[in-house]
């Protein structure tokens, strides 16, 4: 393999080694290992989760693994596959589909050579896709297969890990913690991964991943305005009209019925607690969708100014419950199309919250950052001329000075320009755009206000020109008003600047202690109590 810098980079955190002549390769007593594993528990003896973990510390020894696993790994390991697993389900795991994935291991060098050589033209090679670095890497299924069979025999380098600010991958910590200190929906997760396994063993999915580091630049470009961190003035005097606002008070995200960008209620580091004890939206999606902890080997954490956008992640396994009453309840078969790339048409964006914000929320400052972190996952930013043409529009605005946003009366030439370029747009976003399907982000253990953060999000999939916003409100009783509140907004004619400054007018009274109440009885003192 020629060398290159997206190998270099990512080299330190593969299990596997250059050999002399410049291929990848496994070191040899692992290949005798996973040669014999292939051959099937006659051969390999593995045939419970005992021993299973007595063969992942004799690879991790054979390829100088220093760091030692979690301490609990191997008693987890054997609680599950021995215990928890029917004797049928594991007699057929370990004959039929650890073989599987041994092979599956076996070819992990030859499938790396075959990706780089079909990503060299275009720049979607696997790499360490770092802090302010906006790129993309795309994986096939059966190489993203490969790397996660990795996380279950826990060969993954981790002592620079840290350094990297890259979070857990190998699985471990799933399974110490499953033992550590069992739980019903510790052990369902665990259910989820080895479906996905099972089922990738049967027959492996043909199509591919990506995974996208998004951005908004903390430096000015001028010809590239829409790309930069937005602060007050923009927010202030955007005149983008405000998106259709869609409630529903029962479903889930995932399920969405038409084609939308699904937000994921993200950790700075993506996955969150997936791999340890976590259990809410993040990591749930995480267990359904398991191809999306093959990021977590190559993407730091997020900053303030970026997002992470995966799309193609298929999902394995249904469910049922939530946190401690999260259940797998069987497969999942997914039936949405492809695209020209082989994803599954599954958009998935990871943008992060602030955590325990209480008061500071509602300062300007952690407003203005919310209001960024999901325009920037929210903005396509492939669509560069259409952008283009909109924020051109708005940016003339900006620059008469004025400090409110434009009224009807006594509207300028420019004005009325602007407005026939958007009503274009609206026509043109029907067919070529997707919308948000959202729900109560940041509000949950990170403690978020939900009606504040609604009303961010509305505002920035509208200044992001999606067509529409579906949001999940998961019965939460504080969002009981959010369908009239909203529509009683898009009855005003408000755009992107009217609500932003009614949000902030709103923020000022609450810190000033002059707002008691919630934002919507705040703006509808009608509302019934």
């Amino acid at each position: 393999m020629e060398d290159s810098a997206e190998l270099e980079s990512i080299l330190p955190y593969l299990p596997l080694v250059i050999g002399s002549s410049r291929r990848l390769l496994w070191p040899s007593k692992v290949v005798e290992a996973l040669e014999a594993m292939s051959r099937g528990p006659d051969h390999s003896l593995v045939n419970c989760g005992e021993v299973l973990s007595i063969a992942i510390s004799d690879m991790r020894a054979s390829l100088s693994l220093a760091d030692p696993l979690a301490l609990s790994a191997p008693l987890g390991y054997a609680l599950f596959f021995d215990e928890l697993m029917s004797r049928a389900d594991s007699r057929k795991w370990f004959a039929e589909d650890i073989p599987k994935l041994a092979n599956l291991l076996l070819r992990l060098p030859s499938l790396l050579e075959v990706h780089y050589q079909n990503s060299r033209a275009y720049g979607y090679g696997l790499r360490i896709l770092g802090p302010q670095q906006p790129g993309m890497v795309l994986l096939s299924q059966e190489l993203i297969g490969a790397l996660l069979a990795c996380s279950l025999f826990c060969l993954f380098p981790i002592s620079n890990r840290g350094l990297k600010h890259l979070p857990t991958i190998n699985f471990d910590q799933l399974f110490a913690s499953l033992y550590d200190s069992y739980s019903e929906s510790q052990e369902n997760k665990v259910r989820c991964i080895i479906c996905y396994f099972q089922r990738i063993c049967l027959q492996m999915p043909t199509g591919s991943v990506s995974f996208e580091r998004k951005l908004l630049s903390l430096e000015h470009h001028p010809w590239q305005s829409f790309l930069s961190y937005p602060y007050a003035d923009f927010w202030t005097k955007s005149t983008i009209p405000l998106c259709p606002f869609q409630v529903h008070s029962s479903g889930l995200i995932e399920d969405h019925a038409i084609e939308a960008l699904e937000v994921d209620f993200a950790n700075k580091y993506l996955g969150g607690g997936a791999l340890h004890r976590g259990c809410v939206q993040e990591e749930i999606r995480f267990m359904i969708n398991p191809e999306l902890i093959a990021g977590m080997l190559f993407l730091p954490s997020m900053a303030d100014n970026e997002a992470i956008e995966i799309v193609g992640a298929e999902r394995f396994s249904d469910y049922t419950g939530y946190a401690s009453s999260f259940r797998f309840s069987g497969d999942y078969v997914d039936k949405r199309s492809v695209d020209f790339l082989g994803r599954r048409k599954t958009r998935i964006v990871a943008i992060d919250a602030l955590c325990s914000p209480r008061m500071k929320q509602y300062k300007l400052k952690y407003l203005i950052r919310e209001t960024n972190k999901a325009f920037c996952g929210f903005l396509d930013q492939s669509k560069y001329s259409q952008y283009k043409r909109i924020f051109k529009m708005n940016s003339v605005q900006l620059n008469e000075g004025s400090s409110l946003p434009i009224k009807a009366k006594g509207e300028s030439r420019t004005e009325e320009v602007r407005k026939s370029d958007e009503k274009s747009w609206r026509l043109e976003d029907c067919e070529n755009y997707i919308g948000i399907a959202t729900g109560n982000w940041g509000c949950g253990a990170f403690g978020g206000d939900p009606e504040v953060k609604t009303i961010i999000q509305w505002l920035a999939a509208s200044q992001a020109l999606r067509p529409f916003i579906s949001y999940y409100t998961f019965g939460l009783e504080a969002l009981q008003s959010l369908a009239q509140v909203t529509q009683w907004i898009i009855l005003q004619k408000w755009n992107v600047g009217d609500l932003w400054n009614i949000l902030i007018e709103y923020s000022s009274q609450k810190l000033r202690g002059e707002a008691d109440v919630g934002f919507f009885a705040w703006l509808l003192p009608s509302l019934p109590k």
